[in-house]
């Protein structure tokens, strides 16, 4: 196999977000890539309950289509905000509860 090129994508988040019970919050995060963003571009968020070591998918973007997965207590009270074309894969959270606590990651993947 020859070399194969890698052309980066760098994601950025807040490092902490705060929310009151019952409130709302905006998840952000935004991206840069060196190549133009892709009719394939695909953005996952992912949450980590605080003490849990497994990480469940919360939301999905493909295919021009945002998903949001049909699992945890997410999916009745969150809200696709983002646009690849703006380079922002934000989602918001409604409804806040102590059980959301934990680590959210947003993966961004721009196939060439």
């Amino acid at each position: 196999a020859g070399p194969s090129l890698v052309w980066s994508i760098h994601v950025y988040t807040q490092r902490e977000v705060y929310g009151t019970v019952g409130s709302h919050v905006t998840l952000s995060c935004s991206f840069w890539s060196s190549e133009w963003i892709s009719e394939d571009i695909s953005i996952t968020w992912h949450f980590q309950a605080e003490g849990s070591r497994d990480s469940i998918s919360i939301f999905h973007y493909a295919k021009g289509q945002p998903y949001i997965d049909d699992v945890g207590s997410f999916k009745e009270r969150m809200e696709w905000v983002g646009n690849p074309h703006r380079k922002d894969g934000s989602i918001v959270i409604y409804n806040l509860d102590y059980t959301d606590n934990g680590t959210f990651t947003c993966d961004v993947k721009n196939p060439p």
